[in-house]
């Protein structure tokens, strides 16, 4: 029985009120951030139970986003406080913790093991019903480059997955958890036999990261990577069409060590296949620091194995020094223009929170939040005096232009 595992997540927080010129950093440059009026949200979704004896709890990083207040209730009726052991924004991934005692975990199963067809069960709270069931079938695995997530391994299911669903168990007919329910494609959010989950296998990686550093330290393998298109396939002379070409390797990173070059095309990684640029972002980012990984690839027209030893971005390494989720992708640069110190943006990784922000590598950083900077450790200095939002100004291609990130 995995519904004692499934448990009903309130939120409450706040907001701030809106203008006319709320989201405009020009009218905010010339005249000043404005006095904002705050307002309480309110928010529902579901969660599982992930360790009965110390009361950790998986769920979507969106139910808890923003919460002052997270109010966990069991399928017994008891209701306890959570709070916050880290989150997962790139894959919506977060943990919370309750002190309570009688909890139910659920068990894992492998969702490596999942086939198209399978049947399973979605559990959660959709609309507030609390203990909801619906069933259907796996329709699809390893659905990615949707635009939901920065990292996208989806099982896609014909399962009823509704709003308040988000964070809920999907399990199998043994009552095994094979992912968490966290999205659907409809019209007005409303489900049309199209939801999507997160495999366990991809949570559980996560979650371990999460429980034992508040974050996600992921792996870097240090190349520019873009899709296989049939025009490059035939160019490559490979008849293959799924893989992931490899543009650019950084020098010294842990692909140039590793031999890997720029036109090779890399098609599975570990024993798993890799259909597109996507896919192979989405595992080296799920491996941890220090893991040796085996690569294939087609380089002119032969298949070759390589093996890299992942390694810690440099990008991550600022990020523990205090420059957040809200730059992750991008690597900056200190650097010297005609004589004057500044920071460049060097590369930004496709699909990346810096990505989604309209970073794009060559960018000059002049200002951070209307603080000039001339190098990174400036960037990160004034990113720590900074609230939740950030105000760049940059200089793209001759003419400069403001950026708001949230």
């Amino acid at each position: 029985n995995a519904t004692p595992a499934v448990v009903h997540i309130a939120t409450q927080g706040r907001t701030g009120g809106s203008s006319r010129h709320a989201e405009d950093p020009l009218f905010e440059y010339f005249f000043g951030e404005r006095r904002q009026s705050h307002r309480r949200t309110r928010g529902l979704g579901s969660g599982v139970v992930l360790d009965a004896a110390k009361g950790y709890i998986v769920t979507n990083g969106h139910v808890v986003e923003d919460a002052d207040n997270i109010k966990v209730t069991l399928k017994d009726g008891r209701s306890f406080e959570a709070t916050v052991v880290g989150t997962d924004p790139d894959a919506d991934v977060a943990v919370i913790k309750v002190d309570a005692t009688g909890l139910t975990a659920i068990p894992f199963a492998d969702s490596s093991h999942l086939r198209v067809g399978d049947f399973v069960i979605a559990i959660g709270n959709p609309f507030g019903l609390t203990q909801t069931a619906t069933s259907g079938i796996i329709s699809a695995l390893g659905r990615s480059g949707l635009g939901i997530e920065s990292y996208e391994d989806f099982i896609q299911t014909d399962a009823s997955i509704n709003p308040g669903n988000s964070g809920g168990a999907l399990v199998n007919l043994k009552g095994e958890l094979v992912g968490i329910n966290t999205a659907i494609l409809g019209p007005n959010g409303g489900n049309i036999g199209i939801g999507f989950a997160i495999p366990i296998n991809m949570v559980k990686g996560i979650s371990e990261q999460l429980i034992e550093f508040g974050e996600v330290r992921r792996g870097y393998l240090g190349v520019g990577i873009q899709d296989l298109t049939p025009e490059l396939a035939r160019a490559f002379n490979i008849r293959g069409k799924r893989g992931a070409v490899v543009a650019q390797v950084e020098h010294g990173s842990a692909a140039d060590v590793a031999g890997i070059e720029p036109g090779d095309v890399v098609t599975s990684v570990n024993g798993i296949s890799i259909d597109d640029a996507s896919a192979l972002r989405t595992r080296i980012g799920l491996l941890r620091i220090g893991t040796k990984v085996k690569m294939e690839v087609i380089r002119k027209g032969k298949t070759h194995v390589v093996t890299a030893n992942i390694e810690a971005p440099v990008m991550q390494k600022v990020t523990r020094q205090g420059l957040g989720k809200r730059l992750d992708g991008a690597m900056l640069e200190s650097v010297t223009i005609d004589g004057t110190a500044a920071v460049i943006i060097a590369s930004v990784e496709p699909g990346s929170t810096a990505d989604r922000a309209g970073l794009s590598e060559g960018d000059i950083i002049l200002s951070v939040n209307r603080q000039r900077v001339s190098d990174v450790d400036d960037v990160v200095n004034a990113i720590k005096l900074s609230d939740k939002r950030l105000l760049l100004n940059v200089v793209r291609d001759g003419r400069g232009l403001f950026l708001l990130l949230q």
